[in-house]
């Protein structure tokens, strides 16, 4: 790879090193920030913006203020109902001196820009572990493809080191980009959430319509490549109108494994962290086994494997 796609930069929010459930074998997880998507659900909704963002863990503060006397656009107080954050200012700041001054790391910078050289130089730390167990690397997010060329320099330099890959999406990118992509990518990892355009743009912002193309583009060149991945989100999307028709679509398209991910409230503390009111909460519980169960067997009708990974 040239130097000077080696230079490219991207914005990360994460990287995670053993992770077991996005792809086969032992994967590193690279989490790309920015989607253009907004769903109500999402588990790290730190990974909506693309802007580096300021979290807030409410439990590790002492109210030692310090944080309160550097911030140079006076956005932080300390009030009877604990800190408060004027977002607004905040966000037109970012000298995270806050963070620098807080003695109990209960302010924390999510979002930093990398080169694509120094993700791979982290991925390739862990070549040994996907060798032995048939792993890789995932690229996540966010939504990958909305750094599109950070994400095809990335695919290009794995393929340098011999590393499988995969991507997860959700679709809603250009189609070129993704075709881009096709011939360095082992495993897509594709979420299909809402079949019913209208009820697409209730729940995630946007209607289906360039998400549905782009499998089906998809589907024509790589079908083995491809799982798609359905979020089991209680009274959004676990109805079996919505569960039929997604099996439908991948029939139609050959597509045969689909991965069921449980609703779970992992995410939910993040959004007061990041100043924000509008997690979605439902109850885990409504989602029973026995359901799981029922929706599994709507696509084993279809000929389509599926588990719970």
């Amino acid at each position: 790879m040239a130097d000077r796609a080696r230079s490219v930069k991207g914005t990360l929010f994460d990287i995670q090193h053993f992770a077991v459930h996005d792809g086969d074998g032992i994967r590193t997880l690279v989490f790309l920030k920015g989607c253009p998507l907004a769903c109500k659900w999402c588990c790290n909704p730190e990974s909506q913006s693309r802007r580096p963002e300021l979290r807030f863990h409410a439990l590790r503060c002492k109210a030692a203020q310090r944080c309160v006397q550097v911030c140079p656009s006076h956005s932080i107080a300390v009030t009877a109902e604990g800190l408060r954050i004027d977002r607004y200012h905040c966000r037109t700041c970012l000298n995270w001196v806050c963070i620098e001054a807080c003695p109990e790391s209960a302010l924390v910078r999510v979002g930093s820009e990398m080169t694509v050289e120094a993700v791979l130089q982290r991925v390739a730390k862990d070549r040994d572990f996907y060798r032995n167990s048939g792993g890789g690397v995932t690229f996540s997010g966010g939504e990958p493809y909305s750094q599109a060329p950070f994400l095809l320099a990335l695919l290009r330099g794995c393929r340098e080191l011999g590393v499988p890959t995969a991507v997860e999406t959700c679709g809603f990118a250009r189609g070129e980009d993704i075709l881009e992509t096709v011939p360095l990518v082992d495993l897509f990892l594709f979420d299909l959430k809402a079949m019913d355009p209208e009820r697409s743009k209730a729940l995630t912002g946007q209607d289906n319509a360039l998400i549905l193309k782009n499998l089906a583009m998809l589907a024509q060149r790589c079908p083995d490549s491809i799982v798609v991945r359905v979020a089991l989100i209680p009274g959004a999307t676990d109805d079996n109108p919505n569960i039929e028709a997604i099996a439908q679509f991948m029939l139609h398209h050959g597509l045969n494994r689909v991965h069921l991910e449980p609703y779970h409230t992992l995410g939910i503390e993040k959004y007061a962290g990041l100043g924000r009111s509008d997690a979605w909460e439902a109850d885990p519980c409504d989602l029973t086994r026995e359901r799981i169960q029922e929706i599994g067997r709507v696509f084993e009708t279809q000929g389509i494997r599926w588990e719970v990974p």
